[in-house]
């Protein structure tokens, strides 16, 4: 396709209502509610938002000519771009009066050979150059002038973007190597039964108190996860930003990848070596707001404040200091999805986690809400803009790569955000399941041991809608920031500092050890889409996660990961960390995890035990503190079971209280014979979780 023919400012006529009518727009339910009949009295909010993307998607694909795919192609038309002959670049500001391209290549004065014109009937600038004009390497940027005013700005679609170590300030650059970068891998699909994240950021990525590359991380982190047994990484902070603070959550310029950790081809590498591994590799991508630098960003860059952003009061974040998309634009629409599709294209990225959805999907950002029944999912306080772009993305996603996997980080429990969009659904194919860490942040502040319940537990790790696929996990790098706890240092505290080395460790440490596992375990045998863990958390990783600010002295010593602590057999960190490993094993030793159902056999509050089955696995938990039980039986299909994982094994920093080594033999009882079933007798020590295979 020619940069011409992505010009997104081209009209196209609004379709009939009979082309946007919506292919279930008929007497019979539409899927999302068909799966759930509480859905019923909503469903023509369902089917209105659903006939809105179908509007929509028509507009911008003029009534199905081409291929959304084709539309969001913004990214090969804005910006610099190297041409067989020259150089041309195109800016999308409506607002502007005149624009100049400043740099190394003119003294960063402005001439008349770098002004750009507008193009006629548009809201684009051009600017032709010939090919001595400019070369790799050089920094440049804008010189915007407006009615009233004038400014320094970046542009909107650069693709790079470097920081002067001296003075701190952004500008773009021109990146043109000689050779592009050779993909080795250029196919590659995703494992996804299970999904195994490892959630990671580069820059914390190194022991080194400073910032990491992509290329330190290639070489020293990446073979700790795949050795680990992830299947999958999932990169935060990789879109230009300007605070390195904000843990890539600010961003300025959503196509450039942050300069700070190295370059395009650096980054390339990375993905390319991941995909060498069979490990897939996803992006945090933040639609969902913007900084709101000005020089930097996109917060006015040509003296309209609302270009990109909602107008009046809908235009500033209230808790996020940020900007807020104006989803109801077709440009905005347009440089959204395109850069979706060039990150999938440019990158080889796998797909994405949307960062945020939460505050895309509600007027309110779903601040100050209390989302207690399916009537305040359609109160008409969704912001329907939003979804359309949502359900519009994951279209655009999955047309450029049918493997590629979308997650939305959403905390409402909005229905039917990982449901097919034919359904009624907006088209991820996960959510988080953010009910799972909350469980255990209350259950670990608020309950004495004596108090954990399995039933609890069983509910929350399994309570999702039937429809939808969920990433499990039970903290995230959210639960490591400044201002909270880690589930290791909610457990242990203080104490992993004096007594976490073997030998020296006192109730508390082995409390902490015990239910760490334990923990960890149970969230990830009951997934059923995938699951997730912060680099570091699975090894217990110390201290919060505090990046260089003035309050501490711009240090870097707490916004890095301390490797040394898991690789020193001295300690007790590495106890976590093989335990996990083995638990990932275990795991993707069932054949069709995720499509195996999670059955419950066993719970007793009062015993604080649990057990279920996944397939020929057998997963038994007694949380209680105190109490050993002999002999414990469960129902289970008749045969022979031998232990597979035992979170009380030495090896994991356990008792050892049990001999793994036995093959457990099921007792016939004549009331299950025509179930197939007997009785399988344990012993299960104190705080400790075992998994069995069925021979």
């Amino acid at each position: 396709m020619s940069t011409k023919d992505a010009n997104p400012t081209k009209k196209v006529k609004k379709p009939s209502k009979k082309t946007a009518t919506s292919p279930q727009a008929s007497n019979a339910h539409m899927g999302l509610v068909k799966n759930d009949a509480y859905l019923e009295p909503y469903e023509d909010a369902i089917r209105g938002r659903h006939d809105h993307y179908l509007w929509k998607l028509n507009q911008l694909t003029g009534n199905g000519r081409k291929s959304l795919t084709d539309f969001a192609n913004g990214h090969e038309y804005y910006g610099l771009h190297k041409l067989s002959k020259g150089w041309v670049f195109r800016e999308w500001a409506p607002n502007a009066t005149e624009i100049y391209l400043v740099g190394d290549f003119n003294g960063w004065q402005e001439t008349e050979r770098y002004r750009a014109t507008r193009i006629e009937g548009t809201g684009n600038w051009e600017l032709r150059l010939s090919e001595k004009a400019i070369t790799h390497g050089d920094l440049y940027k804008m010189h915007v002038y407006w009615n009233g005013g004038r400014g320094e700005r970046i542009p909107a679609w650069v693709r790079r973007v470097v920081q002067d170590e001296q003075t701190g300030i952004f500008s773009a650059q021109v990146w043109q190597p000689e050779h592009a970068y050779e993909w080795s891998k250029k196919k590659f699909k995703p494992n996804t039964s299970p999904l195994l994240i490892y959630e990671c950021h580069i820059g914390m990525g190194q022991d080194a108190e400073k910032v990491g590359s992509y290329t330190e991380f290639k070489e020293l982190v990446l073979p700790r996860i795949i050795d680990d047994g992830y299947n999958c990484i999932q990169i935060m902070a990789i879109q230009e930003h300007p605070y390195y603070g904000s843990f890539g959550y600010h961003v300025s310029s959503f196509f450039a990848a942050s300069s700070r950790f190295g370059t395009p081809e650096e980054l390339k590498s990375l993905i390319d070596e991941a995909h060498k591994h069979g490990v897939a590799v996803i992006m945090d991508i933040v639609h969902s707001h913007a900084v709101k630098n000005e020089v930097e960003g996109l917060g006015n860059l040509a003296g309209d404040p609302n270009q990109f952003f909602y107008p009046g009061e809908r235009r500033e974040h209230p808790a996020w200091d940020s900007l807020c998309f104006d989803y109801g634009k077709d440009e905005v629409i347009h440089f959204l999805l395109s850069n979706c599709k060039y990150w999938l294209e440019e990158f080889h990225f796998d797909g994405f986690r949307f960062d945020g959805v939460t505050s895309m999907l509600y007027y309110s950002h779903g601040l100050g809400e209390a989302f207690c029944n399916y009537g305040d999912y359609f109160n008409g306080h969704q912001d329907d803009n939003a979804i359309c772009y949502l359900t519009l993305a994951n279209k655009l996603i999955h047309e450029v790569n049918p493997k590629a996997i979308t997650i939305a980080e959403e905390v409402s429990g909005m229905p039917g955000l990982a449901a097919r969009i034919d359904d009624g659904g907006y088209g991820f194919d996960y959510r988080m399941a953010m009910n799972i860490p909350d469980f255990w942040i209350k259950t670990i502040k608020e309950l004495s041991d004596e108090n954990w319940k399995p039933s609890s537990i069983f509910w929350e790790v399994k309570n999702r809608r039937s429809d939808e696929r969920t990433i499990s996990y039970c903290e995230s790098h959210d639960q490591a920031l400044v201002g909270d706890k880690t589930i290791v240092f909610r457990l242990i505290d203080a104490d992993m500092y004096w007594h976490f080395k073997k030998g020296d460790e006192n109730g508390v440490a082995h409390r902490g050890i015990a239910l760490h596992k334990m923990i960890r375990l149970v969230t990830a045998a009951a997934i059923n889409g995938g699951y997730l863990n912060f680099m570091g958390n699975e090894f217990g990783h110390p201290e919060w996660i505090d990046f260089p600010r003035e309050g501490n002295g711009w240090s870097y010593k707490y916004a890095r990961r301390q490797w040394n602590l898991v690789d020193n057999k001295e300690l007790d960190y590495h106890y976590l960390g093989d335990f996990d490993k083995q638990m990932l094993r275990v795991i993707k030793s069932e054949k069709d995890f995720i499509k195996t159902p999670v059955q419950e056999i066993w719970h007793n509050d009062s015993d604080q035990v649990l057990a279920f089955m996944r397939g020929d696995l057998v997963f038994v938990f007694n949380f209680n503190p105190t109490t050993s039980f002999t002999d414990y039986g469960f129902l289970v299909p008749t045969g022979a079971y031998n232990v597979v994982l035992n979170s009380d094994a030495s090896e994991f920093g356990g008792n050892n209280l049990a001999d793994d080594s036995v093959t457990h033999l099921t007792n016939y009882d004549p009331l299950y014979v025509a179930e197939r079933k007997e009785w399988l007798k344990l012993y299960i020590p104190a705080r400790s979780a075992v998994v069995l295979r069925k021979n």
